[in-house]
């Protein structure tokens, strides 16, 4: 038997990941507050329910894919939260990335109201990842908690890190999209350089490929970028507000990182262009200014 899943936040990687789940043979219960979310999910075989609480009842795992802090916060604490559904037998898996201090809190507190274990386990790969179950995820929590959700874990990563105790999963993320951040960025400036210098701007990733310079996002962003398609695989508004996580966690480390606050500057200007909607891809636009 299967574990059975309760599911709040059915958004690009959340209605990605339940549609898989309910392929791969997951019972899910789901909610999220966008109507036409909710309606998309059920399409795929989830099962909807009126209220955030009322995914808790009779799910061995609660997970959460929310947009921001306060929207992990609010969905667990809130008025109609789910705290007060949740029990010891249970886990919570969080894949949203929230802020490192913010997690080991809520974590702290929901295990001494009702004893259930938090495990922060954000993601990276994005919504084609989270719909094949290849994402990678790097996980903080309690032994037992992570070790008891590793079957789980096996159905929606290719790669799964336990990283220590809760909070350390957000630490490597917080890594994981310095990496991300800065690196698009520069993908954006080879892009418009490859125009400008007059040679096939789309020719790069098959030429750089096996050098040192390649990877997947040299393989898969920079080629949306050349193509200027913007439809959305993450919000550049999910990116930015990464970014502002990074900044704010580097200076709580007392860490220097200039990198990271130059693509933060970038993806501020290209929010304040009225770029939040479409995909990360989307910083090449200032360039084009």
């Amino acid at each position: 038997m299967k574990p059975r899943i309760g599911y709040l936040g059915l958004g690009l990687m959340g209605g990605a990941m339940t549609r898989h789940l309910v392929a791969k043979g997951y019972e899910v219960t789901g909610f999220d507050p966008v109507a036409d979310k909710r309606e998309m999910a059920a399409k795929h075989g989830v099962t909807i329910v009126a209220h955030a609480r009322d995914v808790v009842p009779g799910a061995d795992f609660v997970l959460l894919n929310l947009p921001t802090t306060e929207a992990v916060l609010d969905a667990v604490f809130g008025p109609e939260g789910i705290s007060g559904s949740l029990t010891a037998n249970q886990v919570l898996i969080d894949f949203s990335t929230i802020k490192v201090d913010a997690a080991r809190e809520a974590a702290q507190r929901l295990m001494d109201a009702t004893g259930c274990g938090w495990v922060d386990a954000p993601v990276s790969g994005g919504p084609p990842a989270a719909g094949s179950g290849t994402l990678t995820v790097m996980a903080g929590g309690r032994d037992h908690d992570l070790e008891r959700i590793k079957p789980l874990m096996a159905d929606v990563a290719a790669r799964f890190t336990p990283m220590g105790p809760p909070g350390a999963g957000l630490v490597a993320k917080m890594i994981n999209q310095l990496i991300v951040g800065c690196t698009h960025a520069v993908l954006a400036e080879a892009a418009v350089l490859a125009e400008s210098a007059g040679i096939d701007a789309a020719l790069i990733p098959e030429c750089l490929a096996g050098g040192h310079a390649d990877g997947s996002l040299l393989q898969r962003l920079y080629p949306r970028m050349v193509e200027r398609n913007f439809a959305p695989q993450g919000y550049l508004r999910q990116l930015l507000k990464d970014l502002e996580m990074v900044n704010a966690f580097v200076a709580s480390s007392h860490c220097s990182a200039p990198m990271t606050a130059e693509a933060l500057s970038l993806y501020r200007l290209a929010a304040r262009l009225g770029f939040s909607e479409l995909d990360t891809s989307a910083v090449v636009k200032i360039y084009e200014r």
